[in-house]
Parts: C-alpha cells; sequence; structure tokens
C-alpha cells in the first residue's frame, strides 16, 4: 500500500471569446493557441497513457466558456484553417531552414506536430476535443470538474448570493449538457472563496471545491493535517488545499523548472523575427505581428532576447524527463515523512493553470507524461488519485471553515479590484440587482410571452459575460486593456438595454436576434437562476 496520494489538478480556462461579425479576431486566437500547445498535446499524452495501461489520474476543470468554444461549428472551422495555415508555414520553414542546421530539427518538430495536431482534431475526434476528455472521465482516468459560468470571482459578489447561485446553476446545466452526468467538484474562479460559499456549492450538488494554502492554514479551526487532508466545511462540502512547495517548483519561471536554460523561451518568436514579406501571410490580416507558436530558441539565461542561443528538442526533452524524476522524488519525500505524522495517507493536491503546460511551459505535456509514467514504474510510495477517489476511501475528516482567501497576488482580492479595474463593480452589482428584480417578477407576478423570454435569458447571458474574472484580471497586467474594457462595456450595455426593453414591453426583435447570434454560450439558460429562493 502506499503511503501517500499526488492529485495533480489542471484548470483549464479562456474567457469566451467569438466574434462571427469579423473573419480574423486577433483574440480568438488565445483559443487557436491553446488548443495547439496545451489541451491537443495533453490529450495526446492521456490517450498514450490509456492505451497502455498506466494508471494515472488527472482533475481538470473544462470551465463552461472553454467548452461552449470547443463545441462550436464556427470556432472549430476556424481553427482547421489556423492549423492549417501553420501546416503551411512549418512546411514553409522546413524549406528555409535546410541551410540552417542549428533550427532545422526544430523546423522538423514544429512540422510534425502540426501535422499530429490535425490528424488528432480533425481526424481522431471529428473536431469536438470536449467528447474525447469526456471519454477519459468515462474511463475513470480524468476527473473533469467545473467552474462558475463565466469565471465570475466570488468574493466580489458575496453580497449578491442569487448573482453566485446563477453562476453556478448555469455552470452544473451546461456541465451536464456537455459530460452527460452530474459534476462532482469546482474550481471557484481564481480560487477565490469566502465562508458561506461552500452552502451555495451544496445546493447545486457539488461535493468539493480548492483553495490556496492560507485558505486553510488560516481557517477558523487549526488544521491537524494542513493542507494534507481536505476539510469539511459546516455545509459538509469538502475544501482541499493547494500544496506550496509542489506548486511552486512548477509554476515559478524563476525558481521551478520552467525556468531551465534549456527549454524553450516562449517570448521569441519568428512572427516578430522574420521579414514582413515572408512571415505577412501568417500574422494577423492587419499586418500586426503576432505569434505564431514557431520559436526556436531556448530560456538561455538571464540574458537580452537577441542574445537568446538555439533550442535543441531532444535536450529539452531529456531535462522534462529529469524534472519529472526530480518532482516525484520530492513527493516521495514528503510523503514518507508526512506518513509518520498523519493517521491516514497524505493528500498532496498540486493545482495549476492547465496552459502553463505547453502554452507558457512548451515541455509541459512531456513532464507530466514522464511524470506518472515514473510514477506507475519506478516507486510505490506514491500513487495518484482524484478527490473524489480521496473522499470515497476517507471520508471522515476534520470540519472547519476556511478564510477568504485566493489565489492571486498576496492571495486575497487585490488583483481583481484594484485602481486599474474597481469602476467595473458599482455596475456589475447594481446589473446584477436588476436582473434580480427581472427574474422575481418574471418568476411570481408576470408571465413572458416568446420575445420577452428570449430577451429575459439574453439579459441573463450578457450579465454572466460581463461578470467574468478575466476582464479585470487584464486590466490589472496591462495587456488587451481595451479589449478588457471593451468586453465589460459592451455586455454592460447590452444588458441595460435589454432591461430597459424588457420594462418597455418593446422588444427589438433585430437587435435581440443579433445578441442571440453573438453571445450564444449557454443555449439552454433559464432567466429564472436569479430568482429568490422561497
Amino acid at each position: 500500500m502506499s503511503l501517500g496520494y499526488f492529485s495533480l489538478v489542471l484548470h483549464a480556462h479562456l474567457p469566451f471569446v467569438r466574434h462571427p461579425e469579423y473573419e480574423d479576431f486577433l483574440e480568438e486566437r488565445w483559443l487557436y493557441e491553446a488548443i495547439t500547445e496545451t489541451y491537443l498535446p495533453l490529450l495526446k499524452s492521456f490517450e498514450g497513457l490509456a492505451r497502455e495501461d498506466i494508471p494515472f489520474r488527472v482533475t481538470m476543470t473544462m470551465t463552461p466558456p472553454l467548452v461552449a468554444m470547443l463545441s462550436d461549428p464556427l470556432l472549430q472551422d476556424r481553427y482547421v484553417k489556423h492549423l492549417e495555415k501553420l501546416i503551411e508555414l512549418s512546411n514553409h520553414e522546413v524549406a528555409r531552414t535546410r541551410s540552417l542546421p542549428e533550427f532545422h530539427a526544430t523546423a522538423r518538430m514544429y512540422q510534425r506536430k502540426f501535422q499530429e495536431c490535425y490528424q488528432l482534431f480533425v481526424h481522431d475526434h471529428h473536431r469536438n476535443i470536449v467528447n474525447a476528455f469526456k471519454a477519459l472521465q468515462d474511463h475513470g482516468l480524468v476527473e473533469i470538474i467545473t467552474c462558475g459560468a463565466t469565471h465570475g470571482f466570488a468574493p466580489i459578489y458575496r453580497h449578491q448570493p442569487n448573482v453566485m447561485r446563477a453562476q453556478f446553476a448555469a455552470a452544473v446545466q451546461s456541465y451536464e449538457e456537455a459530460f452527460g452526468r452530474a459534476p462532482r467538484g469546482i474550481w471557484n474562479a481564481e480560487c477565490g472563496y469566502y465562508p458561506g460559499l461552500d452552502v451555495l456549492l451544496r445546493e447545486m450538488g457539488l461535493r468539493f471545491f480548492f483553495v490556496d494554502a492560507h485558505g486553510i492554514l488560516l481557517a477558523d479551526r487549526r488544521p491537524r493535517y494542513g493542507v494534507f487532508a481536505p476539510l469539511y466545511c459546516p455545509s459538509g462540502v469538502a475544501a482541499f488545499g493547494r500544496d506550496v512547495d509542489s506548486s511552486k517548483s512548477v509554476w515559478s519561471a524563476e525558481e521551478g523548472y520552467p525556468g531551465d536554460p534549456n527549454y524553450r523561451e516562449f517570448y521569441r518568436d519568428i512572427g516578430y523575427d522574420l521579414e514582413e514579406d515572408y512571415i505577412g501571410p501568417y500574422v494577423h490580416e492587419s499586418g500586426l505581428r503576432v505569434s505564431t507558436g514557431i520559436k526556436y530558441h531556448r530560456v538561455t539565461g538571464r540574458v537580452n532576447l537577441s542574445d537568446k542561443q538555439p533550442y535543441d528538442p531532444y535536450v529539452a526533452r531529456e531535462r522534462a524527463a529529469t524534472h519529472a524524476g526530480n518532482f516525484l522524488f520530492n513527493r516521495e519525500n514528503q510523503a514518507r515523512h508526512l506518513a509518520g505524522l498523519m493517521d491516514r495517507p497524505p493528500v498532496i493536491v498540486s493545482p495549476y493553470d492547465a496552459e502553463l503546460f505547453g502554452h507558457w511551459w512548451y515541455e509541459g505535456p512531456d513532464f507530466i507524461d514522464f511524470l506518472f509514467r515514473k510514477m506507475h514504474f519506478d516507486q510505490d510510495v506514491i500513487e495518484p488519485i482524484t478527490p473524489s477517489e480521496y473522499l470515497e476511501r476517507h471520508p471522515r475528516n476534520q470540519m472547519a471553515t476556511p478564510s477568504l482567501s485566493s489565489w492571486g497576488n498576496k492571495g486575497y482580492c487585490e488583483v481583481w479590484l484594484e485602481g486599474s479595474n474597481d469602476w467595473i463593480y458599482r455596475h456589475l452589482h447594481k446589473a446584477g440587482d436588476w436582473m434580480i428584480e427581472l427574474a422575481n417578477r418574471y418568476n411570481a407576478f408576470l408571465v413572458p410571452n416568446d420575445q420577452v423570454h428570449r430577451a429575459l435569458n439574453q439579459a441573463a447571458r450578457e450579465l454572466l459575460l460581463a461578470q467574468s474574472s478575466d476582464w479585470a484580471f487584464i486590466m490589472k497586467t496591462g495587456t488587451m486593456v481595451e479589449y478588457a474594457v471593451k468586453r465589460t462595456k459592451d455586455h454592460l450595455l447590452n444588458f441595460k438595454e435589454l432591461y430597459e426593453m424588457i420594462n418597455r414591453g418593446e422588444i427589438n426583435e433585430g437587435l435581440l436576434a443579433t445578441l442571440e447570434s453573438r453571445n450564444n454560450i449557454f443555449p439552454n439558460i433559464d432567466y429564472k437562476i436569479y430568482a429568490d429562493i422561497n
């Protein structure tokens, strides 16, 4: 019997970006890059492990916006066209680098990768990789959990429980439609938690969630086992805490594995390096330079981008194997130490943004693949587990209430509520009040006709989309701020216009149909999720 458990948690999320009104919309590339660099490489690894009967376990959030985009025929078609252009570019690169031996092997690597992605996405999974991850869950290898409908940051809405209840209700409905069963767990956006939030989770039938380490360590009762066993909130919902040591060794670019000088350098890309006449067809149609995903240089060290040295895929892969072994060695030592202090096997919970693996840290999927192979063949100290499996094996746990917390900078709400973004919340809170008012009115007193019913549902969609924590985060970090501000304002203005049309009893059919077509997330939403519970 193993001495401890290891629980890998990957939070796969992107904000809902879909612009049918444009042929080539820059921010839609966020999805295309994530599919190519993260989701397909992870899927390839998981399916390979499954074929070889290696008993891995991964807990993976697939948020409702991400599932909606991955399932959308328009975005699927656009991704295929994007991938076809990458294959074309990689073919040119193989030809261009024939006389550049320091780059040629890497060019061939990209050519193979893009072709593999095309095979996996188009032929193996018929453009819908949500179903591929569902199959892994159905076989008990991956546990897919949900998230608030649009990644709304819960502590901001603690005084509007109807608003958060709607976030969770829409999420659960979306999950059931995609995966054919109810979710057992949830990733609260940004690991945001406030005391009492778990009561809403229990109403939705959810059994567990995650908090950062200080959420557990600063609970209202001192946790006997620290973060190495979950706490049951008074509601009966379990809170799992993040292990700091294992997390830091992966996500930290300075102190962790991704900073190794042999790994691929993220910030140097041929989209910026090569001549405009050559690279022009493969960047944005406006001529704006963007990353193509083809990068020929390694981290090297603390040097200027122009001084980065050529990347060697073979050496980088070997480093990923070495780092996977080191990571496993450290987890074994943790388990041995903790097993002598606890009356149950410790569980080491290591949560990360999924996009770290492959997108930011190119070799990350290889690291995960090596880790589970080494865990299976090279040791018997720890075994992989999901939170649901842990709770089934160890149903008795300490009861306490975690503290208000998040996993953002400084661990509370500062990232999502500070000078760059605080202006949005007076509008979001007011819109929330108006949505609750409409839901109560058309739940208890009035029966909407078909047009009003559609307008109420679209108002709910617009409010949910405005509440995405991604917009506040982008405003804080200073990247693509104009787009984040525009999205927030557009959804709030759309909501306000719908609210006023409903109150006047005059629905603009053209506007309503346009919004339904453009912002088509949650097709089966019911505005009554905002109504008071009797």
